[in-house]
């Protein structure tokens, strides 16, 4: 009995560390490249918000790498589709440059969906839509040992509401650059 108490026990703490919201600190961009996880919170990027003049500094462009801009970070999709629309094209274009030029540069793409569908398919299609965007990287030049995937299906959505509005800005691959 006393077993089976400390295994409830574990997993009761195991919930709630996963619960935890995503760390608040910043990763340093010129560390030796973790390769990220697919559990647990999420870490943020280390990258500030800078824009051109960051980007350009740090070898990238307004369009790719550590110094994008949000918006450049950011690939959206139609409902319950995978496949990355044209016009995100010279984004992932300027990404794939980007890191085909600075081998020891490392990304982590994750996959969204919005909360229509069960927890279980919105994790399968984020985890499609991060392997359809790993595709496009991998064409441009990216090395398969610089892009780690990871699915957080619906549950970390980038706005709360119940209309198309929000549902679009959720269905979503996140580019995340030092992980």
């Amino acid at each position: 009995m006393t077993m089976m108490k400390s295994i409830a026990a574990l997993l009761t703490v195991m919930l709630l560390a996963a619960c935890a919201g995503p760390s608040k600190s910043t990763v340093d961009e010129n560390a030796a490249g973790s390769t990220g996880t697919q559990a647990g919170g999420a870490m943020s990027s280390g990258v500030n918000e800078g824009g051109m003049g960051q980007g350009a500094a740090m070898g990238g462009s307004a369009l790719g790498g550590p110094g994008a801009s949000q918006e450049n970070r950011i690939i959206y999709f139609d409902y319950d589709r995978f496949d990355v629309k044209s016009e995100y094209n010279p984004v992932l274009q300027a990404h794939g440059k980007y890191l085909s030029a600075n081998p020891t540069s490392r990304v982590r793409l994750e996959g969204h969906a919005d909360e229509r569908g069960s927890r279980e398919y919105n994790i399968g299609l984020g985890e499609k839509r991060a392997q359809a965007v790993r595709n496009v990287l991998l064409l441009q030049g990216a090395a398969s040992d610089q892009i780690n995937t990871v699915s957080f299906g619906e549950e970390r959505p980038a706005v709360t509401g119940d209309d198309e509005e929000a549902w679009s800005l959720n269905r979503r691959v996140e580019i995340v650059y030092g992980q």
